[in-house]
């Protein structure tokens, strides 16, 4: 006997492909049809337009990969749609293409721009989003050119096979698609309104129980609603169809629904699996689409984040750009994010951080007078937890997030709560329970929402972010029909259009006590992105600390010597800085060629930064035969003043004396020593006499693991890669070189030579390396084995840092088995402790294990160093780098964070100076109060703005004194707007100085302004 219910799906199903899907559009025609291709890089419309065009038709190849290919199409409607002159009621007609899509996903393949004969931009192509009703004159006539993207697919099925069409040079030059048709098409909207209908309930059908009365009063509706339509004139008999479902559904949501605030989106990585360029023409296709959806449906709404983008249509699609502004200033299109871009967070630095939202921020109210009160960061690989405190900083309220749902193991027990910072402050927080930041608003995603809500009792929200992303248009009209069926429709949740803001502050009003996570949200995958493409990590590290030098520099010239402040030309390398912190960029997860634009990109900041420092220098220095040496980091070092510069001795190199076999390096401070082997087995503080190295073993040791992912090749390190490991212990060489030991080792294809150096007077131990690596599928780490005993690791954070436990007493302990720290981490015991410093590497892990000897513990601390994927990019990190890593013996946390500021910050050197010393522009008195950012006002005021933060996890007070004359101190947020004092407690201003006391909380932020 058949089961009735399970043959009226089957039966509802196909009639949903072969007679609804099919039907709706009553008719197609060919239109004509002429091309041209770009001979190179995109090109302005008014070059293309002026093209030489060739025929070309349905079948024909067209498009080498990551070309750019015009149409120019014309004709008109058939004169046989037409009754009386004019199109039968109920319908429209549309421009209809395909350009020969694949059957990866939207976003992934190729796209188009349709263009008015104008210069306007129209409306976007891609595979789920390819009619265009604009495109058609009201007199029936179509006359429009077709930008087309030949954009390869990467790889947009993820089965992580090596693949070179990631870079022009190996891409190939034949076309990669056929076209299938470009028509003018007969849409039947009455046909496509029971479509939706039927879809909306179809879909309702599959969610709800098998015994449910709801269930068999759908079923047997929608069998009528099949026998009330005729399958040879489905156009005439779809009204009568839908006077069938219409009572099912008007039959209302239940009083105890959850509700989702549905708010249109199309998440756009800013580069990916193509460049930043192609980044740049989604954005205005998808924007462009979205401006033609609001003309159809006036309840949608939809949010867009990264102000990044918006510049970028502005700059140049200036038409676009001002009919956005239109639909802004209705409350339509909502700027969201309050960020540069959709940024990493575990990686950019704490003035990075900072400037993501000024920079965002500054653009959203200047060009739509917005200060956006939430953070959207739906895809970024975790969030450090610093993160808190900068927002609120920026004056943001919120934040969203759903990257979290991809945790392998655990599962953060909340979807709306309130996340606490490193230093106290709380941020109110949403992950979406629907689990995808690209919902296409069907029935299982709303009932997978409402079902997987942690919050019940206490909330009865939360956000849908529906839309197609990454080129896939946005949202559809079908996904606007879904919301409008679903709005309150029995068995199912409710759905609403809504804002961001309206989602927030309903959320908020009704969870007015939420539960709290402290600390990071670690994710749990994509561990790999700490390590992934390490010539783009370091050019990020490198720029970050060359802003520092130029604005630091550049403000003590314009305030001790008049000289015109830079604040353009370090504003486009901010930019710069800030669109390659995007998430796909720096964690190293993106094709070939957009690491090579990064690394073009930031050679240039290099020079340019270089130039303004320079500059700079010279102004305040003068002209003379002195020598002064530079210290821009924010503590004294070698005689020189923090933030000054003074004639100093450069420290000297201790020399090596040979031991044995091997040396000792003794400097009075510490005492090392290196075998035979070029590894470290001892490292002594000479005052305390602890032995930093693990007894029986060596540090500075190389191991080499293989590395192969189940998945996401760049973007993963799994556990297992511990599995296989090579100590690399044998030397090619060691030998003395001046005042450094010098270790040469092969292995595999790879050559690495390592420096060892102790300067004189230091505590940290200089390790420089040169590697030429060329494996594949390798991790290289660097292990020191610290004999101390403890469970936790220290590492460096914005503003600040993070213990995180070395232990595997839980899972979510063991699941964080590579960790991500800034310049330092440290191990210790309360009287002694080590840490560990670099210029370059973010990933690291940290292991305890049993002592060989006399009980306790070892804790061996690693960095990352390099890492060599196949996918996306197959030559990932191939070459020549350079790396430096200091091992901090018998450092305190004051020491750790001074040490990693010096290993960043070298000291420069200016010969031909005039005068004797370059006086701080601003000095602190407390050693863990930390200046962060000297730089004028973004305002152009000229007043100066200083950033600073506690950085050791303590109260402290601290005073802070300017060395320049000032008529006032201020304290501000990040966007430098005056906020309530909260650490500013006294302020001292005469004739001649000006200084303030601060009283400040763990970790706390503060940014002052010296008025001028």
């Amino acid at each position: 006997m058949h089961d009735r219910s399970a043959l009226a799906e089957l039966r509802v199903d196909r009639f949903l492909r072969e007679r609804l899907e099919r039907n709706v559009y009553r008719a197609a025609a060919p239109l004509g049809l002429e091309y041209w291709d770009a001979p190179g890089e995109p090109v302005p419309f008014e070059e293309a337009a002026a093209g030489e065009y060739r025929p070309i038709a349905a079948g024909e190849r067209w498009g080498r990969p990551w070309g750019t290919t015009w149409f120019r199409v014309g004709g008109a409607v058939p004169a046989e749609w037409l009754v009386d002159g004019a199109l039968p009621p109920g319908t429209r007609a549309e421009l209809v293409v395909d350009l020969g899509y694949t059957n990866g996903q939207p976003g992934f393949q190729c796209e188009a721009m349709v263009w008015s004969p104008a210069g306007h931009p129209i409306r976007g192509i891609a595979p789920l989003n390819n009619a265009v009703a604009e495109a058609v004159a009201a007199d029936g006539t179509i006359d429009v050119f077709i930008e087309g993207a030949s954009n390869p697919d990467v790889g947009s099925l993820f089965t992580f096979d090596p693949t070179p069409v990631g870079d022009r040079a190996t891409a190939g030059t034949e076309a990669i698609y056929t076209l299938r048709h470009v028509d003018v098409a007969l849409r039947d909207l009455e046909v496509a309104a029971l479509l939706a209908d039927t879809r909306a309930l179809r879909g309702l059908v599959g969610q709800l129980d098998a015994g449910s009365p709801r269930r068999a009063d759908l079923l047997v509706a929608l069998e009528r609603m099949i026998d009330a339509v005729d399958p040879h004139d489905v156009a005439g008999t779809a009204a009568a169809g839908r006077a069938v479902l219409a009572p099912l559904l008007a039959s209302p949501a239940a009083a105890s629904a959850h509700t989702l605030h549905a708010v249109g989106h199309a998440h756009i990585d800013s580069a990916w699996l193509w460049p930043v360029r192609e980044t740049v023409r989604k954005v205005a296709r998808t924007f462009s689409n979205v401006l033609s959806l609001m003309d159809e449906d006036p309840d949608f709404v939809f949010a867009a984040s990264s102000a990044q983008q918006y510049a970028w249509i502005k700059a140049t699609y200036p038409h676009l750009f001002e009919r956005i502004r239109a639909r802004v200033a209705e409350g339509r299109f909502v700027p969201v994010g309050s960020m540069w871009v959709e940024s990493d967070t575990n990686l950019p630095g704490s003035e990075a951080m900072a400037r993501q939202f000024v920079a965002g921020k500054g653009f959203f109210l200047r060009e739509f007078g917005l200060d956006t009160p939430e953070v959207w960061l739906p895809d970024s690989f975790g969030y450090t937890g610093a993160l808190p405190q900068i927002a609120k900083a920026a004056g943001a309220r919120w934040f969203l997030t759903q990257k979290i749902s991809w945790n392998e193991t655990n599962r953060v027990p909340h979807h709306t709560f309130s996340w606490e910072g490193i230093d106290g402050t709380r941020l109110f927080t949403h992950f979406p329970p629907v689990d995808t930041y690209n919902s296409v608003v069907s029935a299982a995603e709303l009932a997978h929402a409402e079902r997987n809500y942690a919050d019940k009792g206490h909330g009865t929200v939360s956000l849908l972010p529906y839309g197609f992303g990454d080129g896939g248009g946005g949202p559809t009209r079908e996904m606007t029909q879904a919301v409008a069926r679903t709005a309150s429709l029995e068995g199912s949740p409710r759905v609403v259009h809504s804002t961001p803001r309206d989602f927030f502050e309903t959320a908020e009003g009704e969870y007015a006590d939420p539960e709290v996570w402290v600390g990071e949200l670690y994710l749990e995958f994509h561990r790999g992105t700490y390590t992934s493409q390490l010539a783009t990590k370091q050019g990020n590290r490198r720029s970050e600390h060359l802003l520092r030098e130029a604005e630091l520099w550049a403000a003590a010239a314009a305030v001790r010597t008049g000289a015109e402040y830079p604040a353009e030309r370090l504003a486009r390398a901010w930019e710069t800085v800030l669109l390659q912190q995007f998430h796909d960029i720096l964690p190293g997860s993106s094709i070939a060629w957009v690491y090579q634009d990064a690394e073009r990109n930031y050679a240039a900041i290099a020079r340019e930064l270089e130039d303004i420092i320079a500059t700079s220098l010279r102004a305040l220095a003068g002209s003379g035969e002195g020598t002064l040496r530079v210290n821009a980091a924010p503590h004294e070092r070698d005689g020189i003043p923090a933030l000054g510069a003074a004639v100093a001795d450069v420290a000297a190199l201790t020399t090596p004396e040979p031991l044995g076999d091997g040396w000792v390096l003794d400097n009075g401070v510490v005492r090392v020593v290196v075998d035979a082997r070029g590894l470290v087995t001892s490292a002594v503080d000479v005052v305390s006499g602890r032995e930093a190295v693990a007894p029986g073993e060596a540090a500075g040791l190389l191991q080499l693991h293989r590395d192969t992912p189940t998945q996401w090749d760049a973007w993963d390190v799994d556990v297992t890669y511990r599995d296989t490991v090579t100590d690399l212990v044998e030397a090619d060489s060691v030998g003395v070189d001046g005042d450094a030991i010098v270790v040469v080792r092969s292995f595999g294809a790879s050559r690495v030579v390592e420096r060892l150096a102790l300067p004189a007077g230091s505590r940290v131990l200089e390790f420089g390396f040169d590697l030429d690596w060329h494996e594949t599928q390798k991790l290289l780490k660097l292990a020191f084995p610290i004999d101390v005993h403890t469970d936790s690791a220290v590492s460096e954070i914005q503003f600040g840092h993070i213990e995180r436990k070395t232990h595997t007493n839980t899972s979510w302990d063991a699941a964080r088995f590579e960790t991500v720290a800034h310049r330092w981490i440290r191990v210790a015991e309360p009287d002694f402790g080590v840490a560990v410093v670099n210029d370059s590497t973010y990933g690291h892990d940290v292991t305890r294990r049993a002592r060989a000897t006399g009980g306790g513990t070892v804790s061996t601390v690693r960095l990352s160093l390099i890492r060599a994927a196949l996918f996306p990019d197959p030559t990932q990190d191939q070459g020549e780098h350079s790396l430096r890593v200091g091992l901090a013996i018998g450092a305190d946390v004051v020491d750790a964070v001074a040490e990693g500021y010096r290993c960043n910050l070298p000291v420069r050197v200016i010969e031909g100076a005039a005068v004797a010393e370059i006086a701080p522009l601003v000095r602190v008195d407390a050693p863990g109060v930390v200046v962060e950012a000297v730089k004028l006002a973004e305002d152009g005021s000229g007043d100066v703005v200083v950033r600073l933060y506690e950085a050791l996890g303590v109260r402290t007070s601290a005073t802070v004194a300017a060395g320049f004359e000032a008529r006032g101190i201020e304290e501000t947020d990040l966007l430098e707007r005056e906020v309530e004092r909260t650490a500013l407690a006294e302020t001292y201003v005469d004739a001649g100085s000006a200084s303030a006391q601060l009283s400040l909380r763990p970790f706390q932020i503060v940014t002052l302004r010296f008025a001028r």
